[in-house]
């Protein structure tokens, strides 16, 4: 409340003034996240590439993880991933999917892998998970996760479409694909794990942005109607202004509740928190920087009315 209370009680912010900057610097963005997805790519986790997961614990003293890793690469099972979990004396061993061959099955091959790894750590590990998702599930999960985004963002566009008018409907579309680019960008920047929760997290993102931008697009169809003799930039100017403490008020509650999430989650939400964090404070630039600014290229054709600017 105290941010809100430094705010003007009717704020005239030139928000669209850097148009230009933002709209160049959200390009830099998401043209980043695309060369950073496909040069270097996405750590996936098991869900994705399939393998199975052990997550162990010390029985006494901290995990020594580069130990550990060079001793689980000379056991030739092949990718093999360890990272620290949640406490320096946990850590979470990933191995890839083994091969099946002409004498044993991919499940056999599977298991003895898992038994070879429990047998080489027992004596200084204890085993508190173990997890397994084969390589024909994780490809068609990929899949899956891939199609949902495609049709989340797909059945938004029509909504607002059909709820507004088509410019309306791309300049929103462009804005989630943005909050879902930059998203994506991060994961591939930082190496932090993409898994199905991750997925949860980007069609989360779209729905928060969409609903921060369906609000300032209302009130923006609302002033179209009232101020003809105003141009699309004072219109959005103004509608951005008034519905500014609502933006703040929403993005605030949501980073304290997903803070909350971060700190006291544990490492299993961890990802998922910092997605959300990131997508929060991304979203609510695009409903300002992206999606308006986009809109207010377009001639939106304001109807009559007076020229008295509204209280929010």
């Amino acid at each position: 409340m105290a941010l809100l209370r430094m705010l003007p009680k009717n704020p005239k912010f030139d928000f669209l003034r850097w148009r230009a900057f933002t709209s160049i610097t959200s390009l830099i963005l998401v043209l980043g996240s695309l060369l950073l997805w496909v040069l270097v790519g996405l750590n996936t986790g098991i869900d994705f590439r399939g393998g199975f997961v052990l997550e162990a614990r010390t029985l006494s003293g901290a995990a020594d993880v580069e130990s550990l890793r060079g001793e689980l690469r000379g056991l030739n099972l092949g990718d093999v991933s360890l990272q620290e979990f949640g406490s320096a004396r946990e850590v979470l061993i990933r191995v890839q999917s083994q091969d099946a061959t002409a004498a044993t099955s991919l499940s056999t091959n599977n298991k003895q892998a898992i038994a070879l790894v429990q047998a080489t750590i027992s004596d200084r590990y204890e085993i508190r998970r173990t997890e397994f998702v084969g390589a024909v599930v994780g490809s068609e999960l990929r899949q899956n996760a891939i199609y949902a985004v495609i049709a989340a963002l797909g059945s938004i566009m029509i909504y607002i479409w059909f709820r507004f008018e088509w410019p309306f409907a791309l300049s929103a579309i462009l804005a989630l694909a943005h909050d879902v680019l930059a998203t994506v960008g991060l994961f591939a920047l930082t190496g932090m794990e993409f898994n199905l929760a991750t997925v949860a997290a980007l069609l989360t993102i779209a729905g928060y942005s969409i609903n921060d931008t369906v609000v300032i697009f209302d009130r923006i169809r609302d002033n179209l109607r009232k101020y003809k003799s105003w141009d699309n930039i004072e219109v959005i100017n103004a509608s951005l202004n008034q519905t500014l403490a609502r933006s703040l008020m929403t993005s605030l509650t949501t980073l304290i509740a997903l803070l909350a999430i971060y700190f006291f989650g544990g490492a299993v939400l961890g990802g998922l928190a910092i997605a959300m964090i990131f997508g929060v404070v991304v979203g609510t630039y695009s409903s300002i920087y992206v999606a308006s600014a986009l809109l207010s290229r377009f001639d939106l054709r304001p109807a009559d009315s007076d020229d008295e600017i509204p209280d929010a």
